[in-house]
């Protein structure tokens, strides 16, 4: 579990300061960028598709994790906008969270207990 925290301490470190710089220069145009490229049908554009499948894959893991709530499809809208800038953070507290339990960490809390004694 430390080298994963690591990894994801590092991977906030990177993305988090890179995507606030790109907006001080360039401003919110993240969106007409991405689709443009989307239409391009060039290597940026199957990057950008490549990237929304995993920002959707993201997104439902993130709301199934905590069973579709109210608060699950808030983390899950987070998740689908805001890519490794909300995942990275949100899997370091969420392993502080469940003490380092890889179990409740991929399936949530719920699910994890039932799983690792049912009854």
């Amino acid at each position: 579990m430390g080298a994963l925290r690591i990894l994801l301490s590092l991977l906030a470190l990177a993305i988090v300061p890179y995507t606030f710089y790109t907006i001080a220069q360039e401003g919110f145009t993240l969106f007409s960028v991405f689709f443009g490229d989307l239409q391009s049908l060039t290597w940026a554009g199957q990057f950008n598709l490549d990237f929304l499948t995993y920002l959707i894959l993201s997104s439902l893991w993130v709301a199934w994790r905590h069973s579709f709530s109210g608060q699950g499809l808030v983390l899950a809208l987070c998740a689908s906008v805001l890519g490794m800038c909300f995942l990275a953070p949100y899997l370091l507290i969420s392993s502080f969270q469940v003490k380092g339990s890889i179990t409740h960490l991929l399936l949530g809390s719920e699910r994890a207990d039932l799983l690792i004694s049912p009854n």
